[in-house]
């Protein structure tokens, strides 16, 4: 089959303007907390970036913290998509719910969060995966899966338990200045709620044609 052959209905719910939170944050939340126990990884999201010419690039990151300041993740300060942040500030992300049929699209600038809000997220993280941040230059190219491992556990003997953050690694924040909410609806006639933050700070709620 071809895949232009795979065809299927979508019956979610309406999402209505009336029912709608006049506070993309509430109504994120409000999404999340529905589709938190029935997604395998909720948090997960496509961040997409790009260079200073145009040319983009995409990959999934975890979401690891939202309030109204904007959706925060961490990474390698010094891989692909950190240099491109660094070139441009702006980034989209998009949150995928196929259980809901469910899309979240988020689009604005982009800054490295607080020392201290590394510092308590990498205090958190297992251990194993703090030794891999120092194993791996994310990005870089390695000759083997072998030489992967050998640095994991060279990290190991080295660190132990004490782990230090590197000055490499921390957090971004996306500060949104537009969010949408999609709802797969029958016929193609899908629901799309677009907020829009205005220069009082407040927020615009349009429908988009699907």
């Amino acid at each position: 089959m071809s895949p232009a052959d795979f065809r299927r209905e979508y019956l979610g719910q309406p999402l209505t303007e009336a029912e709608a939170d006049a506070d993309p944050f509430r109504q994120f939340a409000h999404w999340f907390e529905q589709v938190r126990a029935l997604e395998l990884d909720a948090t997960a999201m496509a961040l997409a970036t790009a260079t200073r010419e145009g040319r983009p690039s995409v990959r999934n990151v975890l979401l690891k913290g939202v309030d109204d300041r904007g959706f925060v993740f961490f990474t390698n300060y010094e891989s692909r998509k950190a240099r491109e942040l660094a070139e441009t500030a702006r980034a989209s992300l998009l949150f995928t719910w196929r259980t809901l049929e469910r899309q979240v699209r988020v689009d604005g600038e982009v800054e490295k969060v607080s020392a201290a809000e590394s510092d308590a997220y990498w205090s958190s993280r297992h251990i194993e995966s703090r030794w891999s941040v120092h194993a791996s230059r994310q990005s870089d190219v390695v000759d083997s899966r072998d030489t992967l491992e050998a640095l994991f556990n060279a990290a190991r003997e080295r660190y132990g338990e004490n782990i230090p953050r590197p000055d490499w690694w921390g957090g971004y924040r996306v500060i949104p200045d537009e969010i949408e909410f999609w709802q797969g609806r029958s016929h193609r006639l899908h629901d799309r709620l677009r907020y829009r933050r205005q220069p009082d700070g407040t927020w615009r709620k349009d429908r988009l044609a699907p």
